[in-house]
């Protein structure tokens, strides 16, 4: 049974969360990948990809409102409409990564880490040991693992 220790990529290209959005694009094309972890002071921050870039350029929806007397009521949730503003005016990849990421361990089975892909929509699954990154298994990855 193959494991992440047997086709994870080692050699990982990172960012840290406050690589300017301005790095991060330069980055992305530089080194043609769909998505980076985020590593503060050596350990695993969060995970940024070329769709949480992309979102920064969408057009804003404003939240559609119901006006009654003196009263506003929001038709949507005004928190996502504050992440949309917060996604839209980011200087740094800590505006825009996702924190909450799933990782695997050196010893994880492939078959778990492509059902933690599907179920979480993950580009990259970092490898993680004693709390420090030591590889990253991307899709591509788990495609060659067929092969």
């Amino acid at each position: 049974m193959l494991t992440a220790k047997d086709i994870m990529t080692r050699d990982v290209h990172s960012v840290t969360p406050e690589t300017t959005i301005e790095e991060l694009a330069k980055i992305f094309v530089e080194t043609r990948v769909n998505a980076l972890p985020v590593i503060e002071n050596g350990k695993l921050y969060g995970q940024v990809s070329q769709n949480d870039l992309v979102e920064r350029d969408q057009p804003l929806h404003i939240p559609t409102v119901i006006s009654i007397f003196d009263w506003v009521i929001y038709l949507e949730s005004d928190k996502t409409f504050r992440e949309e503003v917060r996604k839209m005016s980011a200087r740094t990849v800590r505006d825009i990564c996702r924190i909450d990421v799933p990782t695997c361990t050196p010893a994880t089975p492939v078959s778990e880490i492509a059902a933690l892909m599907a179920g979480k929509a993950a580009h990259l699954v970092p490898v993680v040991e004693n709390e420090r990154v030591v590889g990253v298994v991307g899709r591509l990855d788990i495609i060659r693992s067929m092969g």
